[in-house]
Order: C-alpha cells, then sequence, then structure tokens
C-alpha cells in the first residue's frame, strides 16, 4: 500500500499529542483516568482544553484543536480505505511538533 507510511504518520501523531497532554495533566495534578484506569480519548480532549487552555491558560488557544484533528486523521488512517496523503501526514507532523513543542516549553519553564 502507497500510503501506509503516511498512514503510520498519522497514528504516531496522534499518540504523540494524546500522550503530551496526559503529561501536560499530570505536571498540574489532573488525573482524567477513568474508574477503570484508563485514559479516555474524549476525557483527556475536553479537560485538557477545559483546564489548561481556557481555565488555567497554560497553553495557546492556537492549540486546542490539535487533539481532534489529528485523531479525525488517525481514524481514517487507521480505518478507512482511501489512507493518507503526504500532505495530509505533513500537516498533521506540523501540528504536532508545535502541539508537543509546546508542552514542552511550558513545563521546562515550571520546573
Amino acid at each position: 500500500m502507497a500510503n501506509e507510511k503516511f498512514n503510520k504518520c498519522a497514528n504516531r501523531c496522534y499518540y504523540a499529542c494524546f500522550h503530551a497532554a496526559i503529561a501536560a495533566m499530570l505536571a498540574v495534578d489532573i488525573d482524567a483516568r477513568s474508574a477503570r484506569g484508563h485514559y479516555r480519548h474524549q476525557t483527556v480532549h475536553a479537560l485538557f482544553i477545559e483546564q489548561l487552555i481556557n481555565r488555567r491558560r497554560r497553553y495557546p488557544p492556537v492549540i486546542r484543536s490539535v487533539l481532534s484533528q489529528t485523531m479525525l486523521l488517525r481514524q481514517s488512517a487507521d480505518y478507512e480505505t482511501t489512507g493518507m496523503s503526504a500532505k495530509q501526514a505533513t500537516r498533521s507532523l506540523r501540528r504536532t511538533s508545535e502541539f508537543v513543542e509546546a508542552i514542552r516549553l511550558v513545563e521546562e519553564r515550571s520546573s
């Protein structure tokens, strides 16, 4: 499959953002785990935006949509037959880099 590397890129981009969001919340003692100890995607997305962007203003509003955008691309890459294009993968990688870097910078300043 020609798009396989782009599909993998979309998958890795989403999970990099997802785990960075979890790390950012744990850094300020926000535990987003369910009662069973799992991190639900919707819960992580909602708490990250509500608590760390809207309420505490730790992160810039410009990254608000990155989790949802990269998740949609990952779902498409993982479950649809069309796959990702090079352009989509490149954009996702750029957004992911910006998201992870924003978290790294804030946490670096906080420590």
